[in-house]
């Protein structure tokens, strides 16, 4: 194993053609930021501009050439994706970098690992530079960055073991995927399409059937292992839009302001968040404080809270696309409350459990 600066591993590290892109697919395809948004070089996310093989000779790239973001939100400035050949022919256009390793010290399938690391990511954070739309990263800081390279039979092995566990990941991705249908599938079973309301039952404001309320704006203090004599959880927009069904733990976040206020939301409470992430769901397995990006909904009845957490998965989409945008989509406390939701009578469901 040995440390050297980034930039020492490739022949070259640059910036693609410059030219204007349109939609036409006249001559070859030319990448774009988006093209590399899943991690993978993605054939139907490119441009064109009626480019043949003597126009762009010099920007076409080759097999084992790396992708990399350094102009995207800060939370994409890094994200990578190794250029296998496919499509064949392919130009490296503006706003990805193209990094192409030397063959005798750098696997392409390691690199990617690589970069995605924690080390790297947390030494590339150091050169991120901030703008109010976008951040980047130069080249020339880029290249300092220093890492840990093994000899070149140790990295394809390390991005064999890496690549089994990818596809494991992506497996247990497609598998939740499934299961994330299943509520829903179940629910148009039990009660029909909630939008039509083919079974007719009775419609009530969201505000009758349980209460509603959002969480408290204010300082929240990070990583305080203890405030006021003991912690208080507080569960952030992003814990509940990205877990299954319950919010099962938080991120070392605490807030003294929910027993003070008296916003300590108890097990069992409907997370619904209303900013950046409009209308996610997710239920609650320990007492907890909210911002006041995320509403409360309690009711008497956990089969109803079960109910309304499924049947608002059915609306998150039009509530999103309808959310006014300023510096983020939000919607409002009131919006929610006056929500017309068709509702059985009481008796037995299968939506428990998170099904």
């Amino acid at each position: 194993m040995r440390t050297v600066q980034f930039g020492t591993l490739f022949q070259f590290i640059r910036n693609g053609m410059n030219i204007k892109q349109d939609k036409s697919g006249a001559g070859l395809p030319i990448t774009r930021i988006e093209t590399i948004a899943a991690s993978e070089v993605n054939f139907t996310r490119v441009g064109y501009a009626n480019l043949d093989e003597a126009d762009a000779s010099k920007w076409i790239l080759k097999p084992g050439d790396l992708l990399f973001s350094h102009i995207n939100s800060v939370e994409h400035i890094g994200k990578c994706a190794v250029y296998r050949g496919v499509p064949k022919k392919i130009v490296h256009g503006m706003n990805l970098l193209c990094l192409r390793p030397k063959p005798d010290v750098l696997s392409s399938e390691f690199l990617k690992y690589l970069i995605r690391g924690e080390l790297f990511r947390n030494r590339l954070s150091n050169f991120v530079n901030k703008a109010v739309n976008q951040a980047s990263v130069s080249i020339g800081n880029l290249k300092t960055i220093p890492v840990d390279v093994p000899d070149l039979s140790e990295q394809r092995r390390l991005a064999d073991i890496l690549d089994r566990a990818e596809a494991l990941r992506a497996q247990r991705r497609a598998a939740l995927a499934l299961l994330d249908a299943l509520p829903q599938a179940i629910f148009l079973d039990l009660f029909g399409d909630p939008t039509t309301n083919p079974k007719g039952w009775p419609i009530h404001r969201l505000s009758k059937v349980g209460s509603l309320d959002r969480g408290v704006s204010t300082h929240r203090p990070r990583g305080a292992p203890h405030l006021l004599g003991g912690p208080y959880p507080l569960v952030q927009t992003g814990e509940v839009a990205n877990c299954d069904g319950y919010v099962r733990e938080f991120h070392s976040t605490y807030s003294e302001t929910g027993v003070k206020q008296s916003k300590m939301w108890p097990v069992g409470t409907l997370c619904i968040t209303i900013a950046a992430n409009i209308a996610k769901t997710r239920i609650l397995t320990f007492p907890a404080c909210f911002p006041d990006s995320i509403v409360g909904f309690n009711c008497a009845d956990p089969a109803t809270t079960q109910y309304v957490h499924v049947w608002l998965s059915f609306l998150q989409k039009r509530l999103e696309a309808a959310a006014p945008e300023s510096a983020q989509k939000n919607i409002n406390l009131g919006l929610l409350r006056e929500l017309p939701i068709p509702l059985p009578p009481p008796g037995p469901t299968h939506l428990n459990h998170g099904i």
